[in-house]
């Protein structure tokens, strides 16, 4: 299998597939592909064995279906752009190594990924989409392929330091990282400094992947553009966050 990602702003993955090769992503998500690649969708596959696995997986930013790409008559190519400005990171998951990734991060990955909720925490109606904070856990053996919006910032965190950083902007991390969501320090701050309630505390050792673009505030920057104010505004964040229930529709529908 050979992988290629071209561009920079709007870069796009595209991968070689051999026979015996198989490409997990969610179902609508690729861009194009050539003749020799069958796709089979499924909710039994990226390691749910259950309907219940499947539903976690939903409920973690995933779709219930997943879909795999194969091309067992011959050598094809399945190609994934990015959804928004950023990075596409390549990701070699050995076994027992995972990573938490933001809830749509994941792009697609080898057979043997395994997608389920690594975080959960309620932060209250209208703080993240109303469904609270949810980081996909993301384990292997595989090769994956993560989505992070903007330029991507790395740290590797010593043992006991730790890194304070807006939750939106958490694009990835190594396991081994400890985490949690914690309100802001100082009244005053959480109210009137603008930067949310909530502060994402990251303490090492591990590797952090930080992105500098998130979807809400792309949603910010493009309402003067959209002609509705700001209600607009609040429906496209709604819906780019979304929720179980959307990434039930997602997965059923094909929906992007």
């Amino acid at each position: 299998m050979q992988s290629k990602i071209t561009g920079t702003t709007m870069p796009v993955l595209e991968i070689g597939l051999e026979p015996g090769d198989t490409i997990v992503a969610e179902p609508g998500e690729f861009s194009w592909m050539t003749d020799r690649v069958q796709m089979r969708t499924s909710a039994l596959t990226a390691g749910a064995t259950s309907i219940l696995g499947a539903l976690g997986r939903a409920l973690s930013g995933g779709g219930l279906f997943m879909t795999e790409y194969t091309a067992p008559a011959g050598a094809g190519v399945v190609a994934f752009a990015a959804r928004v400005p950023g990075s596409i990171i390549p990701l070699e998951v050995a076994q027992g190594c995972s990573y938490l990734i933001h809830r749509h991060g994941f792009l697609c990955a080898t057979a043997g990924v395994n997608l389920s909720t690594g975080f959960q925490r309620s932060l209250g109606a209208g703080i993240f989409g109303g469904d609270g904070f949810i980081l996909q856990k993301l384990s292997g053996p595989c090769t994956a392929w993560v989505e992070l919006g903007g330029e991507v910032v790395t740290y590797d965190l010593a043992p006991g330091e730790s890194l304070q950083v807006n939750p939106g902007h958490v694009g990835m991390f190594e396991s081994t990282i400890g985490f949690d969501v914690t309100f802001m320090r100082g009244f005053a701050n959480a109210i009137f400094g603008g930067d949310g309630l909530f502060v994402a505390r990251l303490t090492g050792p591990g590797k952090v992947w930080l992105q500098t673009l998130t979807v809400p505030r792309l949603a910010h920057a493009i309402q003067p553009y959209l002609g509705g104010g700001g209600d607009q505004v609040q429906n496209v964040e709604t819906g780019l966050a979304g929720g179980l229930a959307g990434a039930v529709l997602k997965g059923m529908f094909g929906g992007r």
